[in-house]
């Protein structure tokens, strides 16, 4: 341990005698920390503590939660002294290494012992029933003497690793001890039953067992260039079979004639005969053990240049000697209450199960503590908002009512549901924070719309955030329209509803100089009553008279960060300090497994009924061959005066993926299929700016082009009632829910619709995909197959925000789901922040395992 981490040490230690007043130091303890870290290495144990604090620094930090920090910044620097101490050679080793190098004996002195004393063993900790004081730093805590070594590098560990296999390892993101155990396998191999020779299948993983009659270099390719291991093993009932291990001309020196051997594989065939090609194998009288063979054996994600046999071996090292290191920090009740395995079984059998059964045990317990973690996070968040303030108390509906009086046609069942629900939570001073779903077309923004309308009526103002500018101006005109019956906007956005005036404003990046002043005068005096906008609306700048209510389109771009500047616009309102409450809308329909982890802070309200007369679109699969049957349809739909989208998955062409880009397809269609038209095509890409692709939506939404060439930029929200007509070329390369999303950007207007599906070459999976889409109209149905045939990452196209990356568990485990997300909800209402001292162990864990889950991205 280097000099500056015990100085820090001695620091930290009277900064929390000092109560965490943050005064002992000038410049605060934080600029302390930036001067200590500035010549440190990656994953040093300083770096590490300055990870654990947030962006904003040990000054952001309430005085408990410096507290904890402290604790767990003096446990870390115990820990590694420990560690320091353990590798220290034997002082006589270091007294003869010194004398060798230096000519000298160097014999300690009194005083030096006196001031260097050898480190004494800690003897081993009695079980009391004692719990130890929450608020004093401890010389060793409970989880810290069994982990002792946990945290130790990997090249320190005793795996003989070369520097090479080591950097692989730190590529995984494998440095420490603790990493390599938690770094589980994705699937196993099955070779828990031993075959005869004589009784092997073709395609099939087997283990065999018997003797080297013959091992032998042999060079083959051409020129004999591939150096390569070739055997002759026979087993017992005197049958042989030849074996190969390719480019790896070594084993042959270490299988001599005679030696007994177990070898595991798929069996392939060569010249008529079966044989193996590369299997794992084991000598048994040197390694008995079923690392490679006859068990349950791990197959792990690797990197480039480490083969799966070094890794295997590494890890089950480092399990045999450090598994038993591992503390279980989840509470003796609940594990009891859900019959799981102890966390230290759980991770050996992960690994190297016994048994099938144990696997599923092992994986069961793991996936809880990822889940449980999840859920945590998320009911924590939403304890948070709920307590962040009171929030309006909305208890009159007659404009809103009204206003839906006046419509020309009645909502479902399903939209009055969800409205009562809505409703219902705002008759509290608990925010609202409720996740609206909707599929295309099913009739949200009327709901929400209801929603503004009461705010309205008892004084508040609303607000309606969208994502891009397109979609800012698309709902202010629906808004206006839907509210004044015209088809454009009323001057100045004056509406009146019921006898009762009010203004509609729209705010955005694009907003003229003028108009935008004049614009937020009118939001921070009171005289706009419903705002509709970009994320801008949350801005500094935008400051608001009575905000009641934020309604926010598309759930999957509005992070925590977001909500809690939304919070702050209301704690600063004039007059008053409360918090408005948050109807989230979502056209992308989520699974309710999904919708209980990544957005479990937020109620779930469903409309699952579509209003009647939607016209229908029609959805066809079309083969290579039949291609122009598509294109020859989009000529006929713009000579009927209506317009097209075609949607490509990328950007320029890639030799990797056989997809045609947008780029491309724009020429090609320009130049090719429709050069009469070569004007009316545009084009629509993320990597154009937002000004370019805000005229070319803009344009499309004129009129003034007939075909728009995109990519998946167009996937959420444009209404354009005049296209008919929508072809996804590389549609296998897209989930089905995105596809649904596209779909949905025709069938808007009077006129029937058509969606093809395009593919070049769709593998088995990709086929039942297009399959499956080309049937189902049903949001949900398909949003659910998404997520069982591709994973959750896929239901936006990529993954994206608050989507986790789970080790262990499954999205698809509903029932998995709901027990973890009781005793989240448990644990948070009965020890918000984890203090207890049965809780401390389970706070840290889940700590650190929301580093290793994708966060929402602010």
């Amino acid at each position: 341990m280097s000099a500056d981490l015990k100085q820090l040490g001695a620091v930290l230690t009277r900064e929390f005698e000092a109560g965490a007043a943050d005064a002992l130091v000038e410049g605060g303890l934080d600029e302390l920390l930036r001067v200590q870290a500035r010549d440190e290495q990656p994953n040093s144990p300083l770096l590490r503590m300055v990870a654990a604090l947030p962006p904003a620094g040990y000054r952001s930090l309430e005085t408990e939660d410096r507290r904890v920090w402290l604790r767990r910044a003096l446990a870390t620097i115990r820990r590694e002294d420990a560690l320091a101490a353990e590798s220290r050679p034997p002082r006589s080793t270091r007294a003869r290494n010194g004398s060798a190098a230096n000519g000298t004996s160097e014999a300690p002195t009194a005083a030096s012992r006196a001031k260097n004393p050898a480190p004494k063993k800690r003897p081993a900790a009695k079980k009391s029933g004692k719990k130890r004081a929450a608020d004093t730093p401890v010389t060793q805590t409970p989880a810290g003497s069994r982990q002792l070594g946990l945290e130790l590098p990997i090249a320190s560990a005793g795996t003989r690793l070369g520097k090479a296999n080591l950097t692989r390892l730190e590529k995984l993101g494998l440095n420490t001890v603790a990493d390599a155990l938690r770094h589980f396998p994705h699937r196993h191999q099955d070779f828990t039953q031993t075959v005869p020779i004589t009784h092997l299948e073709v395609d099939r993983e087997q283990t065999i067992r018997g003797v080297v009659d013959r091992a032998r270099e042999i060079r083959m390719g051409r020129g004999g260039r591939m150096r390569s291991t070739e055997a002759t093993i026979s087993d017992e009932s005197g049958a042989s079979i030849r074996v190969t291990w390719f480019n790896q001309p070594f084993i042959a020196k270490s299988l001599p004639t005679g030696t007994a051997i177990a070898v595991a594989g798929k069996v392939t065939v060569f010249r008529g005969r079966p044989t193996f090609q590369n299997p794992e194998f084991e000598r048994l009288e040197l390694n008995a053990d079923g690392t490679h063979t006859g068990r349950l054996v791990p197959v792990y994600p690797l990197t480039s240049g480490l083969p799966q046999r070094t890794l295997r071996g590494v890890i089950a090292g480092l399990l045999d000697r450090y598994g038993d290191r591992l503390e279980d920090a989840l509470p003796t009740a609940i594990r009891e209450k859900h019959n799981l395995l102890d966390y230290a079984d759980a991770v050996r059998q992960i690994h190297y199960p016994e048994s099938q059964e144990q696997l599923a045990e092992a994986r069961r317990r793991l996936a809880f503590d990822e889940l449980l973690a999840i859920q945590v996070g998320v009911q924590t968040r939403k304890r948070e908002w709920q307590t962040s303030g009171d929030a309006p108390l909305v208890d009159d509906h007659s404009l809103a009512d009204g206003f839906l009086g006046t419509l020309p046609f009645a909502l479902t069942g399903a939209q009055e549901r969800v409205l009562r629900e809505v409703r219902d939570d705002m008759a509290r001073t608990v925010p609202m924070s409720r996740l609206l779903e909707g599929d295309v077309g099913s009739g949200k923004t009327v709901v929400a719309l209801a929603a503004m309308l009461d705010l309205v009526a008892d004084g508040y103002q609303s607000v309606m955030m969208a994502p891009t500018e397109v979609l800012a101006e698309q709902h202010f005109r629906t808004l206006c329209k839907l509210l004044s019956g015209e088809p454009e906007p009323p001057l100045n956005g004056m509406v009146q509803v019921g006898g009762q005036s009010f203004r509609i404003v729209l705010l955005t990046g694009s907003t003229k100089s003028k108009q935008r002043k004049d614009a937020l005068d009118a939001i921070e005096h009171g005289g706009a009553q419903i705002i509709v906008g970009t994320h801008a609306l949350i801005q500094e700048s935008v400051k608001y008279h009575r905000l009641g209510l934020a309604v926010v389109d598309e759930q999957h771009r509005f992070g925590v960060m977001q909500r809690g500047e939304l919070r702050k616009r209301g704690a600063t309102a004039e007059g008053e300090s409360h918090t408005p409450h948050l109807l989230v809308m979502s056209a992308t329909p989520i699974p309710r497994s999904l919708a209980l982890t990544v957005f479990g802070d937020l109620d779930l309200s469903v409309i699952d009924e579509m209003p009647p007369g939607r016209t229908p679109i029609e959805t066809k699969w079309l083969t290579p061959i039949e291609r122009a049957t598509a294109f020859a349809h989009v000529r006929r739909e713009i000579e009927a005066g209506r317009q097209a989208f075609v949607i490509c998955p990328l950007v320029e062409d890639s030799a990797a993926v056989e997809s045609r880009a947008a780029t491309e397809e724009y020429e090609r269609l320009r130049t090719q299929e429709y050069p009469d038209l070569h004007d009316r095509i545009a084009l629509l890409h993320g990597r154009m700016s937002s000004k370019d692709k805000d005229s070319v939506m803009r344009g499309f939404a004129a009129h003034e082009t007939d075909i728009l060439v995109s990519t998946a930029v167009v996937e959420v929200g444009i209404d354009i009632p005049n296209a008919t007509m929508m072809v996804i070329e590389g549609a296998d390369r897209f989930g089905l829910a995105q596809m649904h999303q596209f779909r949905g950007r025709v069938g808007r207007g009077e006129h029937a619709s058509t969606c093809y599906l395009l593919s070049d070459d769709p593998s088995e999976d990709a086929q039942e995909r297009l399959s499956v889409m080309e049937n189902t109209t049903d949001g949900f149905a398909l949003a659910q197959a998404d997520l069982e045939l591709r994973g959750p990452g896929d239901l936006y196209g990529t993954a994206q925000s608050g989507v986790p990356t789970l080790r262990v568990a499954s999205l698809l485990d509903a029932q998995m789901i709901d027990a973890t997300r009781r005793e989240a909800e448990e644990l948070v209402a009965t020890d918000p922040d984890l203090k207890s001292p049965e809780h401390q162990a389970l706070r840290y864990a889940i700590a650190e395992r929301a580093e290793n889950l994708v966060a929402e991205q602010h």
